[in-house]
């Protein structure tokens, strides 16, 4: 049986610094012996096939799944009929990790730590009710969940460790 992994899931508006900030909490939790995961959700569609390449090739001849696999790494180009939620991509895809940050996937249960910055002047996304962790914000705000600096990366993952990892 699988154990339970999880996760937190980074939320903001568009070009607030949700990707530099996972960037920055990744190798602080690595550096405290954590493996992590992401995903992120994308409302668009993508693709890492290239043109000629054999995987290309395998599905323009109808495979439904295709993996490549080197001695390092493996990748899995699968077509889905619904947009999994992360349950469901937790479930099928993320194995031998203490926690799993996702990056978007706004309305999810999931502890949520949101990006707000001030110059943008957007309306936050989530409150209390929505499962706030805490805001990551270039100025304090008062919402009822802790509000850390932006650039507080080690208090962030101090956080994330008190609530989610040491539970």
């Amino acid at each position: 049986m699988k154990s339970f992994i999880p996760v937190i899931s980074i939320v903001g508006k568009s070009n607030t610094g949700k990707t530099t900030l996972i960037e920055k909490l990744i190798p602080e939790l690595v550096k405290r012996g954590y493996r992590v995961a992401t995903i992120k959700h994308h409302l668009h569609d993508f693709d890492i096939d290239v043109e000629g390449k054999d995987s290309w090739r395998h599905r323009q001849a109808g495979a439904r799944a295709t993996i490549v696999a080197t001695p390092r790494k493996v990748a899995l180009i699968e077509d889905v009929e619904e947009d999994f939620s992360i349950e469901v991509l937790r479930e099928r895809y993320v194995h031998d990790v203490d926690l799993i940050l996702t990056e978007g996937f706004k309305g999810n249960p999931h502890p949520k730590i949101e990006i707000y910055r001030a110059v943008l002047k957007r309306e936050l996304l989530c409150g209390p009710e929505d499962n706030l962790l805490a805001l990551a914000s270039d100025t304090p705000l008062k919402i009822g969940v802790p509000c850390l600096d932006i650039n507080d990366t080690r208090g962030l993952v101090d956080l994330i460790e008190a609530t989610v990892l040491k539970k």
